[in-house]
């Protein structure tokens, strides 16, 4: 394990510490490799667009908008080869919750997760991808082929 120092301004420090705090970090050094494991996710997904990834859709939506319960299911229909698994929840005589797993290229996961987000009605969208590393499809046991994701590091 490599080891640096940075230097930090005081107001800077005492708001990271906070955060630290906050999120139950045992020391700032767990901090900010989350911090840089984060950011350079992002700049992966960025560089490599065509790049295989996992992700998580969450939305809110108005059930009693005209359709879009049917809407929306098209689309995953539509996308059934990105779209892994629906969950779907109930918040009030209103609203619901969706939240999709997705599995695919990079850039048609974020395709497929605008064009939810742009349905009249949705809202609250948000999108966590992670990219990951795909293994060739190779064969355990009894004929049972398959690939494994594993994120990148």
């Amino acid at each position: 394990m490599e080891r640096f120092t940075i230097s930090l301004d005081d107001a800077l420090a005492r708001e990271f510490d906070q955060l630290i705090a906050e999120r139950g970090y045992d020391n700032r050094s767990e901090a900010v490799r989350d911090l840089l494991r984060a950011h350079l996710d992002k700049l992966r997904e960025a560089r490599d667009a065509q790049g295989q990834c996992v992700g998580n859709l969450s939305y809110v939506y108005n059930h009693h908008e005209r359709e879009l319960a049917e809407r929306l299911m098209a689309i995953q229909h539509a996308h059934h080869d990105l779209v892994i698994s629906t969950m779907h929840a109930h918040l009030d005589h209103d609203f619901c919750i969706e939240s999709v797993i997705l599995k695919g290229p990079a850039q048609q996961v974020r395709r497929f997760a605008d064009a939810i987000a742009a349905e009249r009605g949705v809202r609250h969208g948000s999108l966590n991808v992670v990219m990951v590393d795909v293994t060739p499809a190779h064969t355990h046991g009894k004929g049972h082929a398959h690939v494994h994701v594993r994120p990148q590091r």
